[in-house]
């Protein structure tokens, strides 16, 4: 009876000793090796409970792939807003423009528009303070008869039409090469704006849409981004290119707006938009949607990443597109080895 349980009892340790161990292995974390975005090995440990692909960050043992994307880091003032304390002066002007258009038309307003509407204004405060000091009641008991005045009425005539004139032609200019259409062999690309986000799609090269959502303020900042512009992908384009931009909504009124580039157009459900597009360099310029949409029409900012042309086609091979004649090219260039291999035979 005795040597029955102590078996019983050495069996039941045993059994105990064999749950603990079997429970510990589990909770323990296991060390798996994955892959990247890049496609290096990583060692990591999976968490308790965790699935094996949930794999937390570890040691990279392969190094990363070259020629992968990286998106282009801002530079502080260029393509986005200039704050108050930075630059009161700035601030409260257009931003700086890297569009042909957008310079034309920030000339014409620093030494067009801003000169000849100050001296209006300071022209026509003065006639007030004029009449007002020569002509009240105390300086000019007796009121004047005159009913007219030929001279005057000539000058007031003439001068505001002249001054019409000066600022139609610069302005009619602008306006004319806003709307010129695209060549042919324009970069073309579909902005669509949703509630409340937008989506690009390039036609031209195979790359389907690409969906852009703001940053957190925090994963802006750490971008070093400015805070409710910043995006997740960016609408990437190649600089000195002329660009077809082509704009609708999915469900309500959006539309597409960069200040720095001096573009907007309204992206209407059912219709189709289409507006010329060159920027000069390349850059990070940022927009936001411009026309009321929805409760949260002020988060779907925009950013344009305006990249050199080579760098442009690495961008569009590496999200499984093609360049525009590499399809075509590649059946040329075979020809040759077909006809060159052909000849032993004959």
């Amino acid at each position: 009876m005795g040597h029955a349980l102590t078996r019983v009892k050495n069996g039941t340790i045993a059994l105990a000793l064999a749950l603990m161990m079997a429970l510990t292995a589990i909770a323990a974390p296991q060390a798996v090796v994955a892959q990247d975005a890049t496609g290096a090995e990583v060692l990591g440990e999976v968490p308790p409970g965790a699935a094996p692909d949930e794999v937390v960050a570890g040691e990279t043992e392969a190094p990363e792939a070259t020629g992968a994307y990286t998106p282009m880091a801002p530079t502080e003032g260029k393509g986005m807003p200039t704050s108050f304390e930075d630059d009161p002066i700035k601030s409260m002007n257009f931003q700086d423009q890297y569009t042909e258009n957008g310079a034309y038309a920030l000339w014409m307003h620093d030494n067009l528009l801003l000169p000849i509407i100050t001296v209006i204004s300071l022209f026509v405060l003065g006639l007030l303070l004029y009449a007002g000091v020569r002509y009240n009641r105390r300086a000019n008991p007796v009121p004047s008869k005159t009913t007219h005045n030929t001279a005057i009425e000539v000058i007031w005539t003439v001068v505001p039409v002249l001054i019409l004139v000066i600022i139609a032609v610069p302005s009619i200019t602008l306006l004319a090469r806003q709307y010129e259409t695209p060549p042919e062999d324009a970069v073309t690309i579909k902005a669509t704006g949703y509630q409340w986000y937008w989506g690009y799609e390039y036609p031209d090269h195979g790359v389907g849409e690409i969906i852009s959502n703001m940053l957190t303020d925090a994963d802006a900042i750490a971008n070093g981004e400015p805070p409710k512009l910043a995006v997740d992908n960016r609408l990437v384009v190649p600089a000195g290119v002329p660009l077809r931009i082509q704009t609708t909504g999915a469900d309500v009124i959006h539309a597409f707006a960069v200040p720095s580039l001096w573009f907007k157009m309204d992206a209407v459900p059912g219709r189709l938009n289409e507006k010329m597009l060159t920027i000069k360099e390349p850059g990070v310029y940022y927009g936001q949607c411009s026309e009321l949409c929805g409760t949260r029409h002020a988060y779907m900012p925009i950013a344009v990443e305006a990249l050199p042309p080579e760098e442009f086609a690495a961008w569009v091979r590496a999200q499984g597109g093609t360049m525009p004649g590499e399809e075509a090219a590649a059946p040329a260039e075979e020809a040759p080895a077909d006809d060159a291999a052909a000849e032993p035979a004959a």
